[in-house]
């Protein structure tokens, strides 16, 4: 089993920055991509970032450019770097394992005002 503890949003103006942060426990060895999702009010889970346990990484085409997805192994942590961030960003982010399974943390609200 692997728990999953997302922490950073907040309310920010549109052009801030925000960090977010996964921090994972329990069977970390089981875990080969670690990812950040989001969904907004009245919208579908849509896929965010990915990094793999290699270190490749990969963006949905809304945040490239402006959002960076790194990890720290020592601590198990993943974090999503949101710069340039837009109202169209406001969404609650959840961070995601796969593995032997699938694992979702909790979310985080992140709220961009204009």
């Amino acid at each position: 089993q692997v728990h999953l503890v997302e922490s950073g949003g907040g309310l920010v103006q549109a052009g801030a920055s925000l960090r977010l942060s996964c921090a994972a426990s329990g069977s970390i060895s089981s875990i080969n991509a670690m990812g950040w999702y989001r969904q907004a009010p009245g919208k579908q889970r849509e896929s965010v970032a990915w990094i793999t346990s290699g270190g490749s990484t990969d963006y949905a085409d809304s945040v490239k450019g402006r959002f960076t997805i790194s990890r720290d192994s020592a601590k198990n942590t993943v974090y999503l770097q949101m710069n340039s961030l837009k109202p169209e960003d406001t969404a609650v982010y959840y961070c995601k394992a796969a593995g032997r399974s699938m694992w979702w943390g909790q979310g985080t609200q992140v709220v961009v005002s204009s």
